[in-house]
């Protein structure tokens, strides 16, 4: 009984102290050559599933891809596409062109916002083409990017576009992809243009730039991603920062990912999605 008493009294023995968690350990940061490998692996499976991708403005020629790659400024492509065929079915050469009256421009391309600056970019290249170039696109960068309006990413379109000549057009959607990606920490499009060509052989270059930019439009938005929608996330270190429920990613999907119409009004040979309607015409 004094024991049972005793036991009932006697101060409790301390808690051995818990021991400290060990801390987590740091990812082990990725080496370039994985890096480079996942990039890689990254354009294969782009391609396989966008085997189509091309540029996304309507053109014949290499004067229309210039003013409509100008005119895409602040604007979508299927705006760009529902407002050229009337400018170029009034003005089909830049000697046309550079001989207009401003006002009727001006008024042609409104539809694509910031008519004024446009009118006065796409004159005065027209008046450059027809004075310092015989009227003819030149086909090398030095000479394009003298041109009012255009700069290094125009003159990329239209020479990977319109003569075959490899590179990388650096718009918003690459840039926000390749930094996704973790391919460059760089926000400098000149800086990832060349951060980028290192990592891919230069054939790749015009090819990689359609494919990267018809996933950033369609699938891997900017502000609400489609990350359970998409074909790469095994690959992608940023997953996660879009929308992961299967479902409510598919809803997000853009164009032919969705069931939409596209971009284009004139699509090119094997484009699986609807032509884009003209403008005025409803998009459903």
């Amino acid at each position: 009984m004094k024991a049972a008493k005793a036991a009932e009294t006697a101060p409790a023995k301390p808690a051995k102290p818990a021991k400290p968690a060990k801390p987590a350990k740091p990812a082990k940061p990725e080496s370039r050559l994985a890096m480079v490998r996942r990039a890689r692996r990254i354009n294969r499976e782009l391609a396989e599933v966008f085997p189509y991708a091309h540029p996304e403005l309507d053109f014949r020629n290499p004067f229309e891809l210039l003013v409509a790659t100008v005119l895409s400024a602040q604007t979508t492509d299927l705006r760009v596409n529902q407002t050229t065929p009337a400018l170029f079915a009034k003005y089909p050469t830049p000697e046309d062109l550079a001989a207009a009256v401003p006002e009727e421009v001006e008024e042609l391309i409104r539809p694509t916002g910031f008519f004024r600056a446009k009118t006065k970019s796409i004159m005065g290249l027209a008046a450059a083409l027809r004075d310092d170039f015989g009227g003819e696109v030149p086909g090398r960068l030095e000479d394009l990017v003298k041109l009012p309006g255009v700069g290094r990413k125009t003159a990329f379109v239209v020479l990977g576009n319109a003569f075959g000549v490899p590179g990388i057009t650096v718009d918003t959607h690459f840039m926000r992809l390749v930094r996704r990606w973790r391919w460059t920490e760089s926000d400098d499009p000149v800086k990832i243009e060349a951060e980028v060509a290192t990592i891919f052989p230069k054939s790749e270059w015009t090819m990689l730039s359609h494919r990267v930019i018809f996933h950033g439009r369609r699938i891997c938005h900017a502000r609400k991603p489609a990350c359970g929608a998409c074909p790469i996330t095994h690959l992608c270190p940023s997953y996660g920062e879009g929308e992961t429920d299967p479902e409510k990613a598919r809803k997000l999907l853009k164009y032919e990912m969705g069931g939409f119409p596209g971009q284009r009004l004139d699509p090119p040979p094997g484009y699986p999605g609807r032509p884009a309607p003209p403008l005025g015409a409803s998009d459903d």
